[in-house]
């Protein structure tokens, strides 16, 4: 017996790195998933390959249509929605002085935005069921300093989760966040990062740059009923970093 048996997901950005991760441990608890990103080809492979529980959408986060879309089809493919994660988020490799407005407003409207729509799509279908768990990705810089726009969106995630949770508790849902430190994703490989990780590896207590299964078992964990009394709470998965 799988510990999302009957569930019904939705996730943000998994088509690859943390939310494939976080896909393919679902369905092996029982869940049914709705895979959604921007990248097609990617998240219609993994679809398949997860099998007929799944179901990809392409989805811009920062689009309230998109997330509109993403509920109807949820509905009708699978009835309801138990369960959000939102995962979908990006970062520049930047400095202060180099990013540009540009830059800043596209981390905006994904990370920020993205997640404020996310929350806002599927409460009204969580509350009307009386019961639903949300859980927002954001970030040790959530809790601690990093780069400017990334540490920016993820405290506003951070926040943003507490508000919700305070609201939505009568009704049964529940809204919490994840921090992740450094994981082995295709955002922390960008060009002109390898050596920065490989340093900033040796800061971690535990010495090491964590692996998306690492996290995603404890999203499984904050998303099912087994933290059925944990809402407004920031669960964190950072090696140690946010203890020092």
């Amino acid at each position: 017996m799988g510990k999302l048996d009957g569930k019904v997901a939705i996730i943000t950005g998994a088509a690859q790195g943390m939310g494939a991760a976080h896909a393919k441990l679902f369905v092996r608890e029982g869940a049914k998933v709705v895979i959604t990103d921007i990248k097609e080809a990617e998240g219609e492979a993994l679809a398949k390959s997860l099998g007929e529980n799944t179901l990809f959408i392409k989805h811009n986060v920062a689009s309230a249509a998109d997330w509109d879309n993403v509920v109807a089809q949820t509905k009708a493919k699978f009835g309801r929605i138990d369960i959000l994660v939102n995962n979908a988020g990006i970062t520049f490799a930047k400095r202060l002085q180099d990013i540009s407005e540009d830059d800043y407003l596209k981390i905006f409207q994904i990370n920020q935005l993205g997640t404020f729509l996310g929350l806002k799509a599927v409460a009204k279908e969580m509350v009307a069921q009386h019961s639903g768990s949300i859980v927002n990705i954001s970030s040790l810089n959530g809790l601690v300093g990093g780069a400017v726009g990334y540490t920016d969106t993820k405290f506003a995630v951070r926040g943003m989760t507490k508000a919700a949770a305070l609201e939505l508790a009568p009704s049964g849902v529940r809204v919490n966040s994840v921090h992740p430190g450094v994981i082995e994703t295709p955002m922390i490989s960008q060009p002109g990062t390898e050596e920065a990780v490989k340093q900033f590896a040796k800061a971690i207590p535990l010495r090491r740059i964590a692996k998306p299964e690492e996290v995603s078992k404890l999203v499984l964990f904050v998303a099912s009923d087994d933290a059925s009394y944990a809402t407004g709470s920031e669960f964190v998965v950072d090696g140690g970093m946010s203890a020092q």
